[in-house]
């Protein structure tokens, strides 16, 4: 299985080549979940101005997205974002630190902007169930980012687990079929005695969980699944623990449907090879029809067809 990568191979790429020889940009490009992202010199060169417009930005706002982002640009982020956009970094080039290995770690920070806005949820909902596990009791507020068109993410802290449920759309018959194949092995594979520490996995079709069943506008249409993730304190422990588990989850519907139109691909490839090994065999069995001339003993000439 090929896990995607939280950053954004784009925004990595251009700024390294920025850097080592800076000149006029004009660049735009999506990301996944139909995420916009420009990187221009509006006024010189040396000064790239990254932007980038999310759907669900009003919820990540709500739930501490701009914190997040002034902790991890700090002055980079302006006050005001570019027209169109919700969020905009200011990064200038000359300022950049020189160490390669620094420089390095700069850029790669820089393509994770999309990820770090959306760790928002996700940081608030583990700092919720810390308090929550030292109080003994309670349950946190239920937050929904709605990422994409009728799908979105819910997350919600107890006392004891974090739950994340992603609620996607199959829009053909064969992605609903796969994609019930791909989660059932999400399911089993935690049978497995050197993956039973992973989080736990619930996957349903078309009824919602009981954590969300309350909320108003759920589709209930057969095209539609939720997958649920239930993790537990052992999963963020601690710092390096919670940015893997945020950098992975987030990305699951992505990976998901990657890999159903992976599968695909592949079994349309293995399908063709087998229609043309079969032609190959007809082909072979096809008789000649043997042409040739004969003659009879009054000389006449005769022409088999």
């Amino acid at each position: 299985m090929i896990l995607l990568e939280p950053h954004n191979v784009i925004i990595q790429t251009t700024l390294s080549e920025k850097l080592v020889r800076p000149s006029a940009l004009e660049v735009q490009f999506v990301d996944y979940d139909d995420v916009r992202f420009r990187l221009s010199t509006p006024e010189r060169k040396t000064v790239v101005l990254l932007s980038m417009n999310i759907r669900c930005w009003g919820d990540l706002v709500k739930h501490g997205a701009l914190d997040i982002l002034k902790r991890e640009y700090g002055s980079l982020v302006k006050d005001t974002a570019e027209p169109e956009f919700d969020v905009s970094l200011e990064i200038d080039l000359d300022q950049v630190p020189s160490d390669p290995e620094a420089r390095e770690s700069f850029v790669k920070s820089v393509s994770l902007l999309k990820r770090n806005a959306l760790a928002a949820p996700f940081e608030r909902a583990f700092q919720t169930q810390k308090e929550l596990e030292a109080s003994g009791s309670g349950q946190g507020e239920l937050m929904q980012i709605h990422y994409r068109d009728e799908e979105a993410i819910y997350v919600q802290a107890s006392a004891d687990r974090v739950t994340v449920i992603f609620s996607t759309i199959f829009k053909e018959e064969t992605d609903r079929i796969l994609g019930k194949v791909f989660l059932q092995e999400f399911v089993d594979a935690r049978r497995l005695p050197t993956i039973q520490n992973a989080p736990q996995v619930l996957y349903s079709s078309r009824d919602p969980p009981l954590e969300i069943r309350h909320v108003p506008g759920l589709r209930d249409t057969d095209d539609i699944g939720y997958v649920t993730f239930v993790l537990f304190p052992r999963h963020f422990a601690n710092k390096p623990l919670a940015e893997g588990a945020i950098s992975h989850i987030q990305l699951f519907r992505d990976y998901l449907h990657y890999h159903i139109k992976c599968s695909k691909a592949y079994m349309h490839s293995r399908m063709r090879h087998r229609v043309s090994e079969f032609q190959k065999v007809l082909n072979r069995a096809k008789t000649e029809v043997a042409t040739g001339e004969r003659k009879t003993v009054s000389g006449r000439t005769l022409v088999s067809r």
